[in-house]
Parts: structure tokens; sequence; C-alpha cells
């Protein structure tokens, strides 16, 4: 069932989350010990990140260094079809434009297709931990909008290599597209009104639904939405949350994905004397934004586990 679906459909306020696929050498069962405790609430989708290769540089005999390609979480697509056919539950995995040319992304698109997999979100992904600004793979796409203009094309038929079509090998693929979207702008935007129109640029060419950044002030994300609105762009738009763990992420979320944090979350924080108290108020904190955006009528709040499944696990039982 596509996620555009589970929304039109809902008769309450639901929830889904994301996960991280394991760390390179853990299997399936590390994801299955994230999902069960969750699973009692019945999350109509779980979102399944992809994280683009990295480089390393090893020292050889002869002392020179030699560049190697590593992937840290591998996996996405098989961890897809592994959370369906144990739970029966959709999935969805992420799109990137990072690490794939058009051709990759079209067989990426087949083998998808090919495991019932119909939902995907599409992101252009971070630029490598070496680099300073992203960089598309040679003949790969620099923005998220032409990954999704490629998604639907296929989904019209419209494939890269011509003999499929002549062949008619494929049928026409169905794929609902989810994008992302930035309640405070993302962080390489000048200003939200030219971050806003890029994104009505990925609603205009297929996307079906947004899913914010997260946030920590519900009245970021109204107000995001309400521009949204006035801009012609009516798909619906999922809230994304996730409950602060540590006090570090008071300096690091901000800098990593260009939100704010109320002074107020920001007072407690600094005061919690361990780290069980700091998560304590996260997970408060979060519980007080789902109960208000539940009570404004949401179809749907999307959850950032960040390997922390406990956390989301107590503000789903508090909210659900």
């Amino acid at each position: 069932m596509k996620v555009i679906d589970h929304i039109l459909q809902a008769k309450k306020t639901l929830f889904s989350f994301e996960i991280l696929p394991p760390l390179r050498g853990h299997d399936i069962k590390d994801i299955f010990s994230t999902l069960d405790p969750l699973m009692e609430f019945n999350p109509p989708f779980i979102d399944v990140t992809y994280h683009r290769e990295e480089f390393i540089y090893v020292e050889k005999d002869n002392g020179l260094l030699q560049r190697k390609k590593i992937s840290r979480r591998p996996g996405t697509v098989g961890i897809c079809a592994a959370i369906m056919n144990k739970y029966g539950v959709d999935a969805v995995p992420h799109l990137i434009c990072g690490g794939f040319n058009k051709q990759m992304t079209e067989n990426a698109l087949i083998d998808l297709n090919f495991l019932g997999i119909d939902n995907v979100l599409v992101l252009r992904g971070d630029p490598l931990k070496s680099e300073s600004n992203f960089f598309p793979k040679k003949d790969g796409h620099q923005y998220a909008v032409d990954l999704v203009k490629q998604i639907k094309d296929l989904n019209r038929g419209k494939y890269l290599d011509k003999t499929f079509i002549e062949q008619q090998e494929f049928p026409l693929f169905d794929f609902c597209i989810g994008v992302a979207g930035y309640p405070e702008k993302h962080l390489e935007a000048p200003n939200i009104e030219s971050d806003l129109f890029f994104l009505k640029k990925k609603v205009e060419n297929g996307a079906d639904y947004i899913v914010t950044q997260m946030f920590f002030d519900n009245k970021k994300y109204f107000s995001f939405v309400k521009k949204c609105r006035s801009e012609g762009i009516s798909i619906p738009i999922i809230p994304g949350i996730k409950p602060i763990s540590s006090k570090k992420q008071l300096n690091s979320l901000p800098s990593r994905f260009y939100l704010n944090i109320p002074n107020e979350l920001v007072k407690e924080i600094e005061k919690a004397k361990d780290k069980k108290i700091v998560s304590d108020i996260g997970i408060d904190w979060a519980i007080h934004q789902s109960k208000e955006l539940k009570d404004s009528g949401i179809e749907i709040i999307h959850y950032y586990t960040m390997d922390k499944p406990k956390a989301i696990t107590k503000i789903v039982q508090a909210v659900y």
C-alpha cells in the first residue's frame, strides 16, 4: 500500500518511524530487535535510511596510501524486503542522488519494483565527508528534483534503456514518491523563500507527499505548512519528530540540520545532572509536541529513531 493511501485513509493520527541499517558486520536481528517493541502500535510504514559510500586511506606495504571505498551501513533494499516479509508492513527505502548515476538508479528502482516495494523517499543526500560541497557521480543527479523526474518517467514507462520499452519486458511502475521539507529551511538554502521554490518544483514534478526535517517548536511546522499552502503546495506534509537524547545535541543538531531549539528546552537540558535525565526531558518534550500535533488533526507523525527505539516506544505509548 502506498504512503499517500495510508494518509488519505487515516481515521485517526497514525505514527511512522525511520530506522538506520545496522553497521557493517551486524545482521538482521539488530533490525528486528529495534522494530519488535514498536510493532504493537501498528505503524503503517517504516522508513529505512540509505548511507552513501565513504572513503578511507589504507597504508600499503610500500608506505603509500591507497584510497578505499567502504559502506558502513549497507543493505537498505534487503532490509526493506525483510521488514515487509516479517511484519507485513510497508517499507520505504531512501533513494539518494549521491553515489548513483542514472543507470544505477534505474536498476535500483527495477529491483525495488521486483520486490513489491512501491514507496520511496527521495533525497539529494549529504556530501562525502571529505568534500565541503555535494558533487554528483558522473551522469548522476545534482538535485533531488531530477531524481523525482526520473522516477516519474519510469512510472510512465520511460526507461533509459529503450530496449525495455521495445521488448515490453517491464510494466509501468507505480512508485509513490516522498520528498523532504525543511520548516526552518535547508542549511544550504539562502532563505526559506528559495527553499520553498525548489520544494514546489519537486511537487510539480511528481512528489506525492512531504516529510519534514525534525523541529522542536510546533509553531515552526504550522508556519511552514501555511507558507507551503500559500505557494500552492497542496500535498500532505508529515511532521518529523526526534527526542533530544544528549547535551551534545544542543550544539550538534542545530549545526548539522539548521534548526533552532527553544530556550526553555535548552535550559532544562543544561540543568540535567546525568544522561537519563536528559533523555527523559527529551522524551517529555517530544510527547508534548506529539500531543499538540495530534490534537490539530495531523494524519501521521513521523519519528526519527536514530538507533534509540526505547525513547520512541515511550513517546508512542504516551501519545497513542
